[in-house]
């Protein structure tokens, strides 16, 4: 290799990097980048957290009944689950910035929609389409974060996202519940529309992300069929099975099997395609995995808290929407608080796991916790158990991720961030179905055994245990007060029943987070590293060109008979600054 050659191979490498570093960012203008991920943020969950507390009257007021109530939920987490996966992986192949954009206007929609609902039918199908745009926007944010902020310094800002989201998720419930009050449970399903124009305004001029470095995109539409049928009839499976059909009746056998022979196709089909949804190869990562086991037992806790509590107040305690919003504020904070303290500490100190195995192990002690509850158990134990369960969330969620993150190559961050939250939504997804189902069983054995040798003495009575008799979920307010407590009493203990399934996952979710390897923080973003990876790639295309020309240079040099000792003293000193110069450039 002559001096030139290689002084020319390092101006190119310099300048190339020089061209592509970017100048390091102040926390204002980082917090500009990030503001319209933020408001998406606060709109996706503003919009679910202010129907939560309203549920209940919602369900009741269209007729539905206790399994309709769970598929209220399930039919949002499901189209989440289904899509977030294929939203991961379009981030890896087209404009991250169009895919956010397009997530927030369909969830949008779909929440606007909701509320024109005529019956709990429509209201389910609606609730498909806000869940795809939650897969989209769970799973967006968080890569494009990571692309902009490294897994060093991304807590202490995500630390401020989390207080904005705790605005939402606190205040919720609390607006859901004197909207649903004084105008109505419809116009819970408004509120977020302002935000979300505001968001997608801030998206368009402030967000600026790299666009993926693939020019042919190929989208694996065989494999979201095989996932999307494998995890709808499973779902339908476990939740109608020994309700709507028999267990081992033709109908489930049949469903059983289509989910089965799904998943497995869809599994078989990600080995082969050129861009799996779900690449196989992420499971060879042992933080990968064992975070998605993680995640899966978390996720059931997650959901089954936020779908059960509202419920456990209104129906087990007799509590108006405004009041159950005020009594889930323990948990919140709990969750919040400790999601922003952690997420600083985090980001000083750059240890991670000995949080979130104490996170793992509070999330045990709070679902054990839950499982004892009544519909009589004094608030303030109540309020400690929520503080409890929340605060091991907190600490646990938000680092499943990140470490997540900071431990797959870059050009696979899409497909690893969002199949990790695709884990945890589906096993709560499933979760929340099994729930919800055993709930039932179990409300209804309370309330046949209750009221067993119960003989109305009155017209209101008699309509109540009519109605009761139908399935639908009660109003418990207008129950009278001696088939009321009844009611009460089989909701609170059926509900307690129902966190006793997520007390081994806890277990599990601590063993799978001890041995998460405790790998340290990059203080690179993912974009970054993208840019270090084209820059290296773009080095060794020039030393193979310059290696060509230096060994075409040798066979001339063979070939010529009678070198002279100019030559010889010339070839000697180019050796030696080509030693050096490569010596520079390693230091």
């Amino acid at each position: 290799m002559s001096k030139d050659q290689d002084l020319t191979l390092t101006a190119v490498a310099t300048s190339h990097h020089a061209s592509h570093t970017p100048p390091t960012r102040s926390a204002r203008e980082v917090f500009t980048a990030i503001s319209g991920l933020i408001v998406g943020m606060f709109v996706a969950v503003l919009s679910g957290t202010v129907v939560s507390t309203s549920m209940p009257v919602i369900i009741a007021d269209l007729g539905g009944t206790q399994s309709q109530y769970t598929w209220v939920i399930t039919a949002s987490l499901l189209a989440t689950a289904v899509s977030t996966p294929i939203w991961g992986k379009l981030a890896d192949l087209v404009d991250r910035k169009v895919l956010i954009q397009l997530s927030l206007i369909l969830f949008t929609v779909g929440t606007v929609i909701a509320g024109f609902s005529t019956d709990t039918n429509m209201l389910i199908a609606v609730r498909v389409i806000q869940g795809i745009g939650v897969g989209g926007l769970m799973s967006l944010v968080m890569i494009a974060v990571a692309l902009i902020i490294s897994p060093r310094e991304r807590g202490k800002y995500m630390g401020v996202v989390g207080g904005i989201m705790a605005l939402g998720t606190i205040g919720g419930p609390l607006l859901g519940g004197v909207i649903t009050d004084w105008w109505g449970w419809r116009a819970n399903f408004f509120v977020g529309v302002p935000f979300a124009v505001v968001a997608l305004v801030l998206l368009q001029f402030t967000l600026h992300l790299p666009k993926p470095q693939r020019a042919k995109v190929s989208i694996d539409y065989f494999g979201i069929v095989l996932l999307a049928v494998g995890v709808s009839t499973l779902l339908i499976w476990v939740s109608m099975g020994g309700s709507q059909f028999e267990w081992n009746s033709s109908t489930s056998w049949i469903l059983g099997i289509i989910a089965v022979v799904g998943i497995l196709a869809f599994i078989v089909v990600e080995f082969f395609v050129p861009e799996p949804i779900v690449p196989m190869s992420l499971f060879r990562n042992r933080t990968f995995t064992l975070s998605v086991i993680a995640s899966i037992a978390i996720g059931v806790s997650m959901f089954a808290t936020s779908v059960f509590l509202a419920q456990y107040f209104q129906l087990a305690r007799g509590a108006t929407p405004t009041q159950s919003g005020l009594m889930t504020i323990p948990m919140i904070i709990g969750q919040m608080g400790a999601s922003i303290v952690i997420g600083q500490l985090v980001s000083r100190f750059g240890k991670w796991k000995g949080w979130m195995v104490t996170g793992s192990i509070l999330t045990l002690v709070g679902v054990t916790l839950m499982s004892t509850l009544r519909y009589d158990t004094p608030f303030t134990l109540v309020a400690i158990y929520m503080f409890v369960l929340g605060a091991g969330l907190g600490m646990v969620m938000q680092n499943l991720t990140l470490i997540v993150q900071n431990d797959t190559p870059p050009t696979q961050l899409g497909a690893a961030s969002s199949n990790v939250n695709f884990f945890r939504t589906i096993a709560g997804t499933i979760g929340v179905t099994v729930m919800g189902s055993m709930l039932a069983t179990k409300v209804t054995d309370y309330m046949t055994d209750a009221l067993a040798g119960f003989v109305p003495t009155s017209q209101a009575e008699l309509d109540a245990l009519k109605k009761l008799g139908s399935g639908d979920v009660p109003k418990v307010s207008a129950l009278p007060d001696t088939i009321r407590t009844v009611v009460e009493s089989a909701y609170g203990h059926g509900i307690a029943d129902v966190f006793v399934i997520a007390i081994p996952l806890a277990v599990l979710a601590i063993i799978a987070i001890a041995f998460l390897k405790n790998k340290p923080l990059s203080t690179k973003t993912a974009a970054e590293q993208l840019r270090d990876q084209a820059e290296e790639s773009a080095i060794g295309v020039a030393e193979a060109e310059v290696g060509a020309s230096t060994a075409t240079g040798a066979v001339l040099l063979q070939a010529d008979d009678v070198p002279d000792a100019g030559t010889d003293q010339e070839s000697e000193r180019t050796v030696a600054d080509a030693a050096d110069l490569a010596g520079e450039r390693r230091g």
